[in-house]
């Protein structure tokens, strides 16, 4: 009964682990960079199985969300419009890379680049930054939109949201 004992222990133990490799292999795995984008389009993103560049957050809400190509076909997807202009902004390709953003009016994909900025938006990251095919007043372009990022002009940074919020 003594050497029975430590015999049944050590297989429950070599079953739990067991257990426990065989749910982590079947776990989800979040898409953080998608390699071999030569066509350099917008990958199709699925809510949950995607995860931010620049934050770590995993993407739960597709409204605010971009994507990075570099000139090599790898892509970054990020949670929020902010997050991907401070992080492109470190980049040695910063300035080949073709940024993908999502429309918010029609959720199509837009060239980054070409969209305009509003804001105020509520953002996962609370930056505010919503994309836009067509300008409107108040409205910045990528440039100012990512100096903006860069200078913690957002709204994000709480005295800053007040001037924004300011009529």
């Amino acid at each position: 009964m003594k050497t029975i004992k430590p015999i049944i222990i050590i297989l429950m133990l070599i079953v739990v682990i067991i257990t426990i490799f065989s749910l982590l292999g079947k776990s989800q795995q979040m898409t953080v960079v998608y390699e071999g984008n030569t066509s350099k389009q917008p990958v199709k993103m699925t809510v949950g199985k995607f995860q931010g560049s620049e934050c770590g957050m995993v993407i739960n809400d597709l409204n605010f969300a971009s994507q990075v190509v570099a000139p090599d076909g790898k892509t970054w997807f990020f949670d929020d419009h902010g997050c991907m202009a401070a992080w492109l902004s470190a980049r040695p390709f910063k300035d080949e890379a073709i940024v993908w953003v999502k429309d918010l009016p029609s959720g199509e994909w837009i060239d980054g680049r070409h969209a305009w900025y509003s804001r105020t938006d509520q953002t996962p990251m609370s930056y505010g930054f919503g994309a836009y095919k067509t300008y409107q007043d108040s409205f910045i372009d990528f440039t100012i939109m990512q100096q903006a990022m860069l200078n913690g002009e957002t709204m994000a940074n709480l005295s800053f949201r007040k001037q924004l919020l300011e009529p």
